[in-house]
């Protein structure tokens, strides 16, 4: 059923999300301090008996300097500097196994998916500890995990780690660097979001049903995990309710769509409980460049499943040959 307000309100809907005084001086401080700690990348080929497609376990610098493994695959045999997309994956899952989703690289792109520190143990495998939270891989949730800091909150780390992955492509050498794109469906949605508000010069931006946007709406109208996550931790700590709306913003996918410039499909659907229409919209009616979306009026958060796959398969072929 409907879970959220009419599709005819959607268009003019406003986050009430503030945007913070300081937002683009924390993230530039944080990114500066993560680019100083990287150490050299390391890409390994792997035996992966695919005839039409070359898989590499690659190891770059994220937070910290901390590992963050990625699976890298490319057309086989690919000589020329090719388009990229980097992907981010969904909530509660990892980079998954070497012959998952091979879909951007048999469309002839390179192909960098990221693993998702401390998460990766409830739909998909991950690699990738959350040395600054509890370790990892784990389960369940990390929502609140360093929650009452925007110094110590758990995306402070994955957001960085993402930038990192996307800086990390441009240098490698099968990679075109002024073609590169960023795409992820729910969780990886909200990350490419906020990869879009950070770096500049993006080819395109694909968030599918993106999570992570419109804190201040998602928190009070959803019963849906994970957002309840956080609802769940105030429920207790009653008294963090002041703290917890200061740290969210810098984390807020509304306020990266604000300062985001690569042209953008966005998808969301009408009965989707866990990341309802109007949260999404409320990041993407303020998005700062070109933009459309897929609005889908019969579909829970599994969007438009196989078909914004397709379109945003269409979407970044037209975007890198334009």
């Amino acid at each position: 059923m409907y879970v959220d307000m009419p599709e005819s309100e959607l268009p003019d809907y406003r986050s009430s999300q503030v945007d913070p005084t300081d937002f683009d001086d924390f993230w530039d401080a944080t990114l500066s301090t993560a680019r100083a700690e990287a150490s050299a990348v390391r890409i390994e080929p792997v035996d992966s008996g695919l005839t039409t497609i070359d898989v590499f376990d690659v190891t770059f610098s994220g937070w910290g300097g901390q590992p963050v493994e990625a699976w890298l695959r490319m057309p086989k045999g690919a000589t020329a500097a090719l388009p990229a997309i980097v992907e981010f994956v969904g909530y509660g899952g990892g980079r998954g196994h070497f012959l998952d989703n091979l879909l951007f690289a048999s469309s002839g792109f390179a192909h960098f998916q990221m693993d998702t520190r401390g998460q990766g143990s409830s739909w998909s495998m991950g690699d990738t500890a959350d040395a600054d939270g509890s370790g990892g891989p784990q389960y369940p949730g990390v929502m609140t995990r360093g929650i009452e800091s925007r110094e110590t909150y758990y995306y402070r780390r994955l957001f960085t780690d993402a930038v990192r992955a996307v800086e990390t492509v441009r240098e490698l050498p099968q990679v075109d660097e002024s073609r590169v794109s960023v795409f992820g469906i729910s969780q990886g949605g909200g990350i490419a979001l906020a990869v879009a508000g950070l770096v500049p010069g993006l080819a395109a931006v694909a968030p599918c049903v993106p999570f992570l946007c419109d804190f201040p709406r998602a928190t009070v109208m959803t019963d849906s995990y994970p957002y309840k996550e956080i609802r769940d931790f105030l429920a207790v700590h009653r008294h963090k309710v002041g703290t917890v709306a200061e740290v969210l913003p810098y984390f807020d996918g509304v306020n990266f769509a604000k300062r985001a410039t690569a042209p953008a499909l966005f998808s969301a659907s009408l009965m989707d409980a866990t990341c309802p229409p109007s949260t999404i919209h409320g990041a993407y009616n303020v998005y700062g460049g070109e933009r459309s979306m897929s609005l889908w009026q019969f579909n829970g958060h599994e969007g438009g499943g196989v078909i914004d796959l397709q379109r945003a398969l269409a979407f970044f072929r037209s975007v890198v040959a334009a």
